[in-house]
């Protein structure tokens, strides 16, 4: 069993049930992402599904120097604020530069430390000083026992208020795989395990300029995944995927969320 971690009436691991943390990659104006939030508020509220909500303020690990990155820390901040204020759920963004830490941890209440740069110290240290639950994206070039003195530096830095998310691992160029036993392997470590569907089905790069992906098996992974084992899921959902400018290749329809939450709740229910 893994340990409980509390945001606000929200609880994850233990013997709860799983959480979904879902929204657009990044920030693309205020009035979608509020909608898009009450959206996902509305159906996970009537499936009696706890829900963080998340979205980027600013993804800087693109492909390309062209490629959107977000509103930025500031107006990115801001928007997530007022989704706060307005709705009453918990809000997730990465942090990518320990500069940032400080001003985003006001807002957010969970810090997401990518994947990309999972093994950065200064990074860690600083969103562990915050006492803000932090979320660490195993990065896709490390096997799951990597992520021990991962956890060890947040631990040492004095927060234990951690979440860790699988999300495929490296298998030859432009693609990435799940092996399912990593889940088991990192709840091993104590700390409650989400799955991130959505990027794990990404082919980081495949488009030459930007990443592309395979989101006909968001659906399957998910249902796998829960079926394994894990306290959470983690899916990247759009209005419009294909017009998305960001990962859309990767993310899910809001139409094919409620149908995939629904065959998930089932899952669960089998299960216990």
């Amino acid at each position: 069993m893994t340990k409980e971690i509390k945001i606000g009436n929200i609880k994850i691991g233990g013997n709860n049930p799983f959480v979904l943390i879902a929204g657009p990659c990044v920030i693309e104006d205020r009035e979608s992402t509020l909608k898009t939030a009450k959206i996902l508020q509305n159906l996970t509220l009537s499936l009696e599904i706890p829900f963080i909500f998340k979205s980027s303020y600013d993804k800087a690990n693109r492909s390309s120097l062209d490629s959107y990155r977000g509103p930025g820390l500031k107006k990115g901040l801001k928007i997530l604020q007022e989704v706060k204020d307005t709705l009453g759920v918990p809000v997730l963004s990465d942090v990518h530069c320990k500069e940032d830490v400080a001003e985003a941890a006001r807002v957010l209440d969970v810090i997401q430390i990518p994947a990309f740069l999972s093994r950065q110290t200064d990074l860690l240290i600083e969103a562990a000083r915050t006492r803000r639950i932090v979320n660490i994206k195993k990065g896709q070039f490390l096997a799951p026992w990597d992520i021990a003195p991962i956890i060890k530096k947040m631990e040492k830095s004095g927060n234990k208020n951690i979440i860790i998310t699988e999300r495929g691992v490296s298998f030859g160029y432009n693609n990435l795989v799940t092996d399912f036993r990593a889940l088991s392997i990192l709840r091993d470590f104590g700390y409650p395990v989400i799955y991130d569907a959505t990027h794990s089905v990404q082919l980081p790069g495949g488009k030459g300029s930007c990443s592309g992906g395979e989101r006909r098996f968001v659906a399957g992974l998910s249902r796998a995944a829960v079926a394994f084992g894990c306290d959470g899921l983690f899916l990247e959902v759009h209005p419009d995927p294909d017009k998305a400018p960001c990962d859309g290749p990767n993310m899910i329809s809001l139409k094919a969320l409620e149908p995939l939450l629904r065959e998930i709740k089932k899952i669960e229910s089998a299960l216990k």
